[in-house]
């Protein structure tokens, strides 16, 4: 299986640039039909993408610039949101406008073709891939998941710890990690959670008697839901002067395994701007996963994820 990567990947390896760095080069990438990728510039009124390949410019054409779009399955939008942003293709050829100036033909709708026959067909649920976000709503969070092509990750789906908006615990250009959950058709159903440990792994990394950082996540009427870590949170007192997603100081009181319950004392506010924001922490970064369990053993509270059902 030829893994695909996501859009932008290619862009400054020394590979891709060479590859587009003369019109002899780009006259091989012809001959082999390889995916490269270069900046798109512009999407013109006629909804073709422009794209600087340094030595010359190069045009695709609407009904190429993305699977979907010649029938009507995918919107302009997939098109239009590309400009300023890197474009994968295979160079189709080389020919000239009405002025002379030479420019060179491409096709992104094949290289996501090639992606989705190479890589994504051969894929199972509880394979895990590379992603890249590309932007958030409410529900959710879409990523590239090769070659420009999208998929979601649902809000509730992201991490255990319970977020109000994927902007929460993601970024748009940022790079991470997905777990195949489901197929319909071509469509594929991502999620995220599994890959970031179970309550054991994350509980190990913390000990009663602890002050640490964590951020309210959840306010109820009998306490306040502080997240220690993505798949990781415990409950501190009531009180009236915390928000959700303010940052806390917490004296972490006891740690229950056997019920998977932290209790916490909320110390004292902190400022954002002084935190340091680490990259998410995936126990899992590769491979394949058949079942997940993120409950202790004995625990009357069962959280899994079995891939082989879905």
């Amino acid at each position: 299986m030829t893994e695909h990567m996501p859009e932008g990947f290619l862009l400054n390896t020394p590979e891709n640039i060479a590859k587009l760095s003369s019109k002899d080069a780009i006259y091989n990438c012809i001959k082999t039909g390889e995916i490269v990728e270069a900046p798109c510039i512009i999407c013109d009124s006629k909804h073709n993408l422009i794209v600087d390949l340094g030595c010359m410019r190069g045009i695709i054409p609407r009904e190429d610039g993305a699977l979907g779009i010649a029938e009507g399955l995918t919107k302009d939008i997939a098109l239009i949101s590309r400009v300023n942003k890197p474009v994968c293709f295979t160079v189709k050829e080389i020919t000239q406008d009405e002025f002379g100036n030479e420019y060179a033909v491409l096709s992104r709708k094949e290289a996501q073709t090639r992606c989705r026959d190479e890589f994504i067909r051969k894929l199972s649920a509880g394979d895990v891939i590379s992603a890249r976000v590309t932007h958030l709503e409410q529900f959710g969070c879409f990523v590239d998941i090769g070659c420009g092509i999208p998929s979601l990750i649902p809000i509730d789906l992201i991490s255990v710890s319970r977020i109000s908006h994927p902007s929460d615990r993601f970024s748009v250009g940022m790079d991470i990690k997905a777990v195949i959950k489901a197929f319909d058709g071509d469509r594929i159903f991502l999620s995220h959670k599994e890959l970031l440990g179970t309550w054991e792994q994350n509980a190990v990394l913390f000990e009663s008697g602890e002050t640490v950082t964590g951020i309210a996540r959840s306010i109820e009427e009998y306490g306040i839901f502080v997240e220690l870590a993505p798949n990781l949170a415990g409950l501190a007192e009531p009180r009236t002067d915390i928000s959700v997603n303010q940052h806390v100081s917490v004296y972490i009181k006891a740690i229950i395994p056997e019920k998977m319950k932290i209790k916490l004392i909320i110390v004292n506010t902190a400022d954002r701007a002084i935190i340091h924001e680490s990259k998410l922490n995936y126990f899992i970064s590769s491979g394949h996963i058949d079942r997940w369990v993120y409950s202790t053993e004995g625990c009357p509270k069962m959280i899994e994820t079995d891939f082989t059902l879905l």
